[in-house]
């Protein structure tokens, strides 16, 4: 079995039918581009350009052939997820969850608690002790509740480490 893709060089681009699978997959810590366009040569290129693995449910790339493809079956992001794992043979160690920035999927970056202090609630700030932050969007993240969700919810589709 494969762990954490950066260590695999595993990269993705989905299309825009997949948009909540593209968060989740940013959320897994795996670089994840979004493709928003219906141009399918675009994608194929931009697949061959970057060396990513294309993720769809469009139907016209279902008999593509000579292209890393996978093709989705289920409209259920859990399914989604279960089956590009399965496929890959992937299992996310728990120190890639929330490793990429879920909007526009940068790798974060560590910041100290002083850099956060104005920018996150009060009650944030004073509970919180670790912090990082997306160096293109400046989007700041923390260890909160939806991190135990989503630890849960990857325990549950079986797809996180028990390292």
């Amino acid at each position: 079995m494969n762990l954490w893709p950066e260590k695999e060089g595993v990269r993705f681009i989905v299309s825009r039918e997949l948009g909540r699978l593209v968060r989740w997959l940013r959320i897994l810590g795996y670089d994840t581009s979004y493709f928003d366009s219906i141009d399918k040569r675009d994608l194929l290129i931009t697949a061959l350009r970057e060396g990513r693995l294309i993720i769809t449910r469009t139907s016209a790339f279902k008999d593509h052939h000579g292209l890393e493809m996978i093709y989705i079956e289920s409209d259920k992001v859990e399914e989604q997820i279960k089956q590009v794992m399965a496929k890959l043979g992937l299992i996310i160690p728990q120190e890639a969850l929330f490793s990429r920035c879920v909007g526009c999927n940068q790798i974060l970056e560590n910041i100290s608690k002083q850099e956060v202090e104005g920018k996150v609630s009060p009650y944030v700030f004073e509970t919180v002790e670790q912090f990082k932050k997306c160096p293109d969007c400046k989007k700041i993240y923390w260890v909160g509740t939806h991190w135990n969700n989503v630890k849960k919810f990857a325990d549950r589709l079986g797809i996180l480490s028990r390292k």
